[in-house]
């Protein structure tokens, strides 16, 4: 006879219910979150034909991994959509662990995609990365911050990157107040060490992605370098699992939240869900691509004009998801050899 297993996972323990094809629940408990203990509490009966499924939390790839060296297969659930399908008055870990095993059963579990082992440590390695470059931004904006509060020493400075080999020069011997003294201080030793930890990981990003003719074609596209492409086509996997450009630009969380009421449609911000990493990704390459491309600048400068920048920028990220479904898609570059557009802006996002 089948099984099914729904797992409620958590930091330490997870809650295990085990349902056979009738729906009946045949085994259930507190598991201890250790492979040890996992393949104890299934132990030979419950893994033959028999499949699991746990939902995308944090940490999910712990448990996922266990499971799939012991179950016959494993099943990534979404974690909107399931509370979408069952939402409950009473949660508890053992009613949802029993939720998830009926809809296994039933095949009524909306999946969330999976990469493969090796994708995902390209991910971390990637994401570690952002990691360092947003907290990089955030300690520059502070450092303007402190910077901008005293006009009279800034005065008339003869270099452009304040952040940049003269920059630093400065910063660490301009007369500042005592107290700003000291703050500058300690953020310019938060640069550097952050710097040195980016480049630390940029040798390591070099060596990834050779071969990849993904990696290829997104570099193609102004706004988006070695480490830019990488990100995207790890966070992506398979193009071909989003049917059309707006199903992709939706996964990046690069659409308006819509609200309708009495034949009243209302655009918002753009919706919270959907993968942070791409979205960062695409939003970052806006700048650099609209130094590099003259119809992206001028798209920007008119949204810009009506809308503002931060509008304008979101709907350029936007335009860019369209541009990077199109290159992956139809497998074909966006700037040719000679430095002109294999398929025009226009083209692109049509």
């Amino acid at each position: 006879m089948k099984h099914y297993i729904g797992v409620d996972h958590h930091k330490k323990f997870s809650y295990m219910t085990v349902m056979d094809e009738r729906g009946k629940v045949v085994k259930e408990g507190r598991v201890a979150n250790s492979q040890g203990a996992v393949n104890k509490f299934l132990g030979e009966k419950y893994r033959e034909g028999t499949s699991a499924v746990l939902e995308a939390g944090r940490n999910w790839t712990v448990m996922h991994d266990w499971l799939e060296e012991l179950v016959a297969e494993v099943v990534l659930a979404h974690p909107v959509k399931v509370r979408a399908i069952a939402e409950a008055k009473i949660k508890t870990d053992k009613i949802d662990a029993k939720i998830l095993a009926h809809l296994l059963r039933s095949d009524l579990v909306p999946k969330a995609y999976v990469s493969d082992k090796e994708t995902r440590k390209v991910k971390n390695i990637l994401r570690q990365r952002m990691f360092f470059v947003k907290m990089l931004t955030m300690v520059k904006n502070r450092v303007h911050t402190i910077v901008d509060r005293h006009p009279d020493v800034i005065g008339d400075l003869v270099f452009s990157d304040l952040f940049g080999r003269q920059g630093i020069e400065w910063l660490k011997k301009a007369p500042f107040p005592k107290e700003d003294r000291k703050l500058l201080d300690e953020d310019i030793d938060i640069i550097e060490y952050l710097r040195g930890k980016i480049s630390s990981s940029d040798q390591l990003v070099a060596s990834l992605g050779k071969k990849d003719k993904r990696v290829e074609l997104l570099m193609t596209i102004p706004g988006i370098g070695k480490f830019f492409a990488l990100l995207i086509v790890n966070e992506i996997g398979d193009i071909g699992r989003f049917r059309n450009k707006n199903k992709f630009a939706s996964y990046a969380g690069l659409v308006p939240s819509v609200y309708a009421s009495g034949g009243r449609i209302v655009h918002g911000r753009i919706v919270k869900s959907g993968n942070k990493y791409l979205r960062w990704a695409l939003i970052e390459a806006v700048w650099p691509a609209i130094k590099k491309d003259i119809d992206l600048e001028e798209v920007y400068q008119s949204l810009k004009m009506r809308k503002g920048a931060n509008q304008a920028k979101v709907a350029i990220a936007r335009r860019l998801s369209v541009i990077v479904y199109r290159v992956l898609s139809q497998q074909r570059p966006y700037y040719i050899s000679s430095g002109r557009p294999h398929f025009s802006v226009a083209e692109a996002i049509h």
